[in-house]
């Protein structure tokens, strides 16, 4: 009697549990039902309705003990595991949160069956007839774990053009520009680490700059390297000289920069160096520095707080000729500058002897921003050669007068120049007017040149050719990448060209002297209406030769941890207005714009093995999800630009989330990447982010795969630490040697890897101590091979803050050396 009596307390314990499992999957059924329901009356899948009210059923019976909620709740994930595999097929992450969370639970009701059934013969025979919809469940987890739908594209069966031209590659030894020279094309004819070795690699040593900005950190610096010397700047701009060698700092300079002149993220991608010409072409070199003249041999930087300064290259000490104390205000003529509005994040370009220089104008502010001109200083006197302002294009020289100003709100150029030192010709890559999601009171100059290539001529400061990519750009798409000069071949012979990427993912190929498209670009008819009244464009320019953009989105592209959050996501797909890439921007309903605005390519830019003809370009590809907002709106919610009493916090957005755009209708709210709420994942499926390799002779895709494990990423905010390549978002780029390989950090998992050119598998990977939120560079110092990258995280991206310059190589004692 004791023994049935202890039984039957256990059993009333494990029934109130099941009571719960059973009302959970109710809830959860509810759920589904209703949003199903939704969905299917926006015209979406009937999955949701039906498994809604499957679980509703199941879940009814389970919470009254009855063993037939267990068959209907296998036949639910049995189902689902059929309509996933045919919306999806095998590709396992898309199966993830279809399945997952549903497979978890029938593991907790095969569990309830000795309580649902109450002889323990009948439980066995239940938990076998239902443990096959688990193993399925769990078969296809398993799948999505191991990253067999990521496979590498084919080898094209062609053979690749050599296209290397020695007059464009002075890296090797050095790294003397942040594109490796001014032709940007992160190439090093290195070769002491290669595909054999790599595996080897480690840490030689690592330098802390000591800045650690406490908010809006984002160092993204890329070093140089002259002679036995690194050359850097921190993220607020302190310039940094260290041994190539060991690391040791040998000075440092620092501008004082405050915290109220950092924009939405405190940058300094990088400086520039020049020496003065001499009458033996001599080769730059430490070596040369002894007695030399100050500043013989000088570093140069522009700052967050709009400055250009010079400082000698031995001592770091400012350079008294140039500009004033060593310095030029880059903001004069551009009227009221209220802090952090106008900000030196990109490394000056210097051609025949002139340093120019563009600025980020804080986006999405207002429409009566600075003016976007773009600077040429003389690299000795820091005397201003010239000023191109597009809508005062007489307005070529120095301010004569002091009611003079430049244009505000124009086009900006934030981003790196190239440059062609023998044909004089500096490469603009164009921002967008300010206020980027409203053109209706644009002028036609800023039309012209917005979202443009421009080449200047150097000494002129006067546009030679420009090359649109985006007619009338409302969507944020500027020129972020860095353009990169090759000699391309064509049926009349090689001709000098320069590969533009861009934000919306096409590569177009150009006439370096012309701007001439050299691969077909098609003007291709876009959508029309949006907010704005008449026709915006009819057509958009669209490359032929390759595209990094992938098909649209569809509801099935829809992700999420949970059934949940799929459906959510679903709801507002079909909810939101999307037609596409060029889908116009509205303000009733929110719209989607894919790619969003970090790319296709951004900043990091392209890297060009000349030797094998390949373009390597990583890439993001993730959706934004927008909204126009109407100004008594965004002035009810406190959207104001910086500087503007009214505003709170004195931050004016974030990178499009609540933008004020004063001076337009409507301010502009950016669900970046498009997140779903509370979980923070991604609403799209994975990847996120690739890297591609590209055949530049005929822009077919060698190979192409996901870029960025999951290990920091996972449901609100905590790092599931899976190693599993999900191809995550990316920031920074990559640099390729002829040792066969391209390094590349860029992604949030914090990693900097090493990839085979050729085949595009991982051949090593080291973990960095903050995020790798920048492109590396290569050099050489006392006779060994060094791969350096700036670990400084960012902000933005969500990986961690740091002040890490971390340099790699074999072991000293290795054969290899």
């Amino acid at each position: 009697m004791q023994k049935l009596t202890t039984a039957t307390e256990g059993r009333g314990v494990g029934s109130w549990a099941v009571k719960l499992l059973g009302l959970l999957i109710l809830l959860l059924g509810a759920t589904l039902a209703a949003g199903g329901g939704w969905l299917l009356v926006l015209g979406g899948s009937p999955y949701y309705v039906l498994i809604g009210i499957a679980l509703v059923a199941a879940g009814s019976l389970i919470f009254r003990l009855k063993a037939m909620g267990a068959g209907i709740f296998a036949g639910a994930l049995v189902a689902t595991v059929i309509w996933g595999v045919w919306e999806v097929g095998l590709n396992g992450w898309a199966l993830l949160p279809r399945v997952l969370g549903l497979a978890i639970l029938l593991g907790l009701v095969i569990a309830s069956l000795p309580i649902l059934i109450h002889d323990r013969r009948s439980a066995e025979t239940a938990a076998s007839a239902t443990v096959f919809a688990v193993l399925a469940a769990a078969g296809l987890s398993v799948l999505a774990l191991a990253d067999r739908n990521f496979s590498f594209g084919e080898m094209p069966t062609e053979s690749k053009t050599p296209l290397y031209d020695p007059a464009l590659h002075q890296v090797g030894a050095d790294w003397p520009a942040y594109g490796g020279t001014y032709s940007a094309q992160r190439y090093s004819p290195l070769t002491q680490i290669n595909s054999g070795n790599v595996r080897q690699l480690e840490r030689a040593w690592i330098y802390r700059t000591g800045d650690l900005p406490k908010t809006k950190w984002g160092a993204e610096t890329t070093p140089i390297k002259i002679g036995g010397t690194v050359y850097l700047c921190s993220a607020r701009n302190i310039l940094i000289a260290l041994d190539a060698e060991t690391g040791q700092e040998r000075w440092r300079h620092d501008p004082g920069i405050s915290d109220e002149y950092i924009p939405y993220t405190a940058a300094c991608r990088g400086v520039a160096y020049f020496e003065l010409p001499t009458g033996d072409n001599q080769v730059p070199g430490d070596e040369l520095l002894t007695g030399a003249e100050p500043c013989a041999k000088r570093i140069i930087e522009g700052t967050l707080d709009a400055r250009l300064i010079a400082v000698d290259a031995r001592t770091g000490e400012r350079c008294p000729d140039f500009g004033k104390n060593g310095e030029v205000d880059i903001t004069r003529g551009m009227g009221d500058v209220y802090p952090g509005m106008v900000s030196i994040t990109s490394a000056p370009t210097i051609v025949r002897g002139v340093v120019i220089t563009g600025h980020q104008v804080l986006d999405g502010q207002k429409r009566n921003a600075p003016s976007g001109v773009v600077q040429g200083f003389d690299a000795v006197s820091g005397v201003q050669r010239w000023a191109w302002d597009m809508t005062q294009p007489d307005l070529t020289g120095p301010l004569e007068a002091a009611s003079q100003s430049y244009s505000r709100g124009t086009p900006n150029m934030w981003t790196t120049a190239s440059g062609d030192e023998q044909l004089g010709l500096v490469y603009l890559p164009l921002g967008n007017s300010a206020a980027d999601y409203y053109s209706t009171d644009r002028s036609e100059e800023e039309n012209e040149y917005a979202t443009s290539l421009v080449a200047l001529d150097v000494l002129t400061g006067k546009p030679e050719w420009s090359f649109q990519t985006v007619h009338v750009d409302v969507w944020d798409y500027d020129l972020g990448s860095q353009g990169t000069l090759v000699d391309f071949p064509t049926s009349a012979g090689i001709v000098p060209a320069i590969i533009l990427p861009s934000k919306q993912g096409d590569i177009y190929v150009l006439d370096r002297r012309t701007g001439t498209p050299l691969t077909q670009v098609q003007e291709v008819p876009v959508p029309q209406g949006g907010v704005e009244p008449g026709e915006r464009t009819a057509t958009q320019p669209i490359s032929m030769f390759h595209t990094l953009r992938k098909a649209d989105l569809t509801e099935r592209d829809m992700w999420g941890m949970s059934p949940v959050d799929q459906l959510y996501c679903r709801i507002a797909f079909r909810r939101a207005t999307y037609d596409g890439f060029y889908t116009p921007p509205t303000t009733d309903t929110y719209w989607i714009q894919y790619p969003g605005y970090n790319g296709g390519s951004d900043w990091g830019g392209v890297a060009v093995d000349v030797q094998r003809g390949l373009i390597i370009a990583n890439y993001n590809d993730m959706p934004n999800f927008n909204r126009l907002v109407p100004r008594a709106e965004a002035n009810e919610r406190g959207w104001f630009p910086r500087g503007d009493p009214r505003l709170a916090d004195d931050s004016g957005g974030a990178e499009g989330s609540g933008a004020p755009q004063l001076g337009v209708p409507y301010a502009i709210n950016v669900n970046a990447g498009w997140r779903v709420p509370f979980t923070g994942l991604l609403c799209k499926q994975p990847p996120y982010g690739g890297i591609r390799a590209i055949n530049l002779t005929n822009g077919m895709t060698v190979w192409d795969r996901p870029l960025g494990t999951a290990r920091n990423n996972g449901p609100f905010g905590i790092p599931s630490r899976l190693p599993f390549n999900i191809g995550t978002p990316n920031n920074g780029g990559s640099v390729v040697t002829a040792g066969g390989l391209i390094f590349i950090a860029a992604a949030t998992d914090d990693l900097i890897r090493a990839i085979d050119i050729e085949t595009g598998e991982t051949l090593w990977t080291d973990v960095l101590p903050a995020g790798g939120q920048a492109n590396p560079m290569i050099y050489e110092a006392g006779g060994r091979q060094y791969l350096v990258i700036m670990a400084g995280g960012h902000h933005f991206m969500k990986t961690a803050r740091g002040d890490y310059l971390v340099a790699y190589a074999l072991p000293e004692k290795s054969d290899d050396l």
